[in-house]
């Protein structure tokens, strides 16, 4: 296992984050259409402790997309919503569960907490409009954002997908639940029923993602399967996971993944107790 901080370098990775200003020089255009682009909930980059704008590389990808469809397919935002959620790579899962509508769902949970759309979109560290366009059903959220939301409202990203329980002390491999997210990642279910525990098996596909950081209360424990995993504490220490190592943390640190390679990781992650 590899870490970096954000001043170190090795000869296999580079920087992990950006700045607006270099985003902006590196795409060809203003930090304003930047912020602006931020604003109606086309993107959603990291903060550092100080509240700057972090831009990771597999955002960087997103921005350049977005600004294609932006300056030659002459698209508006909506349409840009719509041609981003056409292009995510999802696959089925084996036991036919899509990824839901959230939408009706997490509008409900809002309203019961009591919060308006700013307060709850503050929480979720996104923009207002981008949680308009989830709660009417025109756009997905990520996995980071999910969680955030799903904490704000006292409920788990488990319980948002609706995945009932199972009190079976043997889990067989054809008879697991299983979500899956809107960028392409599979979590398999490896026990429901556990009252301090969390574990599933997750298959990450390459250059994808949790699409920014998150929290919960407790502690997380990853074993890798197969292939390289980044793992990002707090925005200031990097781990680079490879295939036979285990890594844990303080699950109320921010964090957030990364597969960076061209292959599939799969991994098993645990955390107690099962608030994600």
């Amino acid at each position: 296992m590899k870490k970096k901080t954000i001043a170190r370098h090795d000869d296999k990775q580079h920087l992990r984050f950006l700045t607006v200003g270099q985003t902006a020089r590196i795409l060809g255009m203003s930090p304003s259409t930047l912020r602006l682009w931020e604003s109606v909930g086309l993107v959603t980059p990291a903060r550092s402790s100080g509240r700057f704008r972090l831009y990771t590389p597999e955002l960087l990808e997103v921005l350049k997309r977005i600004k294609y469809l932006h300056d030659v397919k002459r698209l508006n935002v909506p349409g840009i919503k719509e041609a981003m959620a056409q292009s995510l790579p999802v696959k089925a899962s084996t036991d036919g569960r899509k990824v839901p509508d959230f939408g009706p769902k997490l509008r409900r949970l809002r309203k019961r907490q009591g919060l308006s759309l700013a307060e709850a979109a503050e929480h979720a560290g996104v923009s207002a409009g981008f949680l308009s366009s989830v709660e009417l059903s025109h756009a997905k959220p990520s996995v980071s954002t999910l969680s955030r939301l799903a904490g704000a409202y006292g409920t788990t990203v488990l319980e948002l997908y609706d995945v009932p329980k199972q009190p079976d002390r043997i889990v067989r491999p054809g008879k697991r639940q299983s979500i899956q997210t809107q960028s392409g990642v599979r979590m398999e279910l490896l026990s429901t029923g556990t009252k301090m525990l969390e574990t599933m098996l997750m298959r990450v596909p390459p250059a994808t993602g949790s699409d920014g950081a998150y929290t919960h209360q407790g502690e997380d424990w990853i074993y890798m399967l197969k292939g390289e995993l980044e793992i990002w504490l707090d925005e200031a220490e990097c781990y680079v996971l490879h295939e036979n190592e285990s890594f844990w943390f303080e699950s109320n640190r921010g964090h957030r993944w990364y597969n960076p390679g061209k292959k599939e990781v799969v991994i098993i992650w645990v955390n107690t107790p099962p608030t994600f």
